[in-house]
């Protein structure tokens, strides 16, 4: 099994659903929680482990913690979805007003950034077989944002997308490669900061990416950035088994390359899987498990739901060799039953009410996540 690990971006707000910004205050008040650009949202990291069991409740005690905390300041919960679901996307609010790198997100950007998500890190210690294993998941990655798509609202209203972060956020620099090499992606990175397309090293906003303790040289790990947030903890462990057994399969079998398995004209393949790698994800943006997506390997039309379960079936297998099947298994709930985004727009179907939607939504997940850290997890140390 390998290494995985979370970056989870969170809103704040009313149990009624309106976001308030209290990032400053927690991230001095509680350890493990930093900012993001704008106050609305914090964001905590969980350390790298192999075991789902332990990743679990490293998932839930920072949350129990932070809710802990917010009841201090007053009536002030967690919200789950990643919009700006009921307002305040006309405004930045500011975490760090003496920060020009958020200065220029600001002033760049805009509220488009201002989302929560759930980045999912998984340790790749080789950096060529880190490469083949992105490439893979760059042409996949339209799966995982189908199974977690949890943003059909925006300012209080229906946006017409299942992901509202994801049709919106602003991918940079505009167009990614696939890396053929490690060298490549170096060459790629010093490039784009030469051009000013990318400010930083930590400015590629894409899909999936290379990271790593000094990028773009030193590298270790996978980062899978297009999720949305995955409130239940269960749902997002069974996203990551899929990844963790997608990228396992890669690692033992050098030829499941998009660049090599693909039957797309070999002068044009690596653009052309780029390209229709950005269009599955602009459709997966849109209908989420419903979404009608071009394969990788032949271009054949495939609905997202069936590639999911396809890819379910194949991994399965290696899944129960290294012991974690068990996690996978509640994948089959999630097609089933639908994401959140189907949920939500299922019930505002029937209420014509986004905030009450929201509403139901902050108290099945407050519940949830209780029920879990009192079931599984140990008690939380004062």
């Amino acid at each position: 099994m390998l290494s995985k690990g979370f970056e989870i971006e969170m809103y704040t707000g009313t149990p009624q659903g309106d976001i308030i910004g209290f990032s400053d205050r927690i991230v001095a008040d509680l350890d493990g929680f930093v900012r993001e650009p704008d106050s609305r949202n914090v964001e905590y990291t969980t350390a790298p482990l192999r075991s789902y069991d332990r990743l679990l409740c490293d998932l839930v005690r920072p949350r129990q913690r932070l809710r802990a905390y917010l009841k201090q300041l007053g009536d002030y919960t967690l919200i789950p979805g990643s919009t700006l679901a009921l307002g305040g996307s006309d405004k930045f609010h500011r975490s760090d007003p003496n920060n020009p790198y958020h200065t220029y997100i600001e002033n760049t950007y805009g509220t488009t950034v201002v989302t929560a998500s759930v980045h999912i890190n998984i340790g790749i210690s080789d950096p060529e077989v880190l490469m083949r294993a992105c490439r893979l998941v760059r042409v996949e990655a339209p799966l995982y944002l189908a199974l977690s798509a949890a943003s059909p609202f925006l300012d209080g209203k229906p946006t017409g997308n299942h992901s509202s972060r994801w049709s919106v956020f602003p991918k940079t620099p505009a167009h990614v490669p696939l890396f053929e090499s490690h060298a490549h992606f170096i060459q790629w990175t010093e490039a784009q900061l030469a051009l000013g397309t990318m400010q930083n090293v930590r400015h590629l906003w894409s899909s999936v990416r290379p990271n790593g303790d000094r990028r773009p040289y030193n590298l270790n790990r996978l980062e899978l950035r297009i999720c949305d947030l995955v409130s239940d903890p269960i749902a997002l462990l069974a996203i990551t088994a899929l990844l963790e057994a997608r990228i396992l399969q890669v690692m033992h079998n050098p030829d499941l390359d998009p660049l090599l398995q693909s039957t797309l004209p070999a002068a044009t393949r690596a653009e052309d899987l780029v390209t229709m790698a950005d269009e599955n994800e602009t459709a997966a943006a849109h209908l989420s498990l419903d979404a009608p997506l071009r394969h990788w390997q032949d271009g054949r039309k495939i609905l997202a739901r069936e590639w999911i379960e396809s890819l379910y079936d194949e991994v399965e297998a290696i899944a129960k060799q290294q012991g974690f099947k068990c996690f996978l298994l509640p994948l089959k709930k999630r097609l089933r039953e639908g994401n959140e985004a189907e949920r939500w727009l299922a019930a505002y179907q029937q209420s014509q009410d986004a905030r009450q939607v929201m509403m139901d939504a902050i108290a099945h997940t407050a519940l949830q996540e209780s029920e879990l850290a009192i079931e599984l997890c140990q008690p939380l140390v004062a």
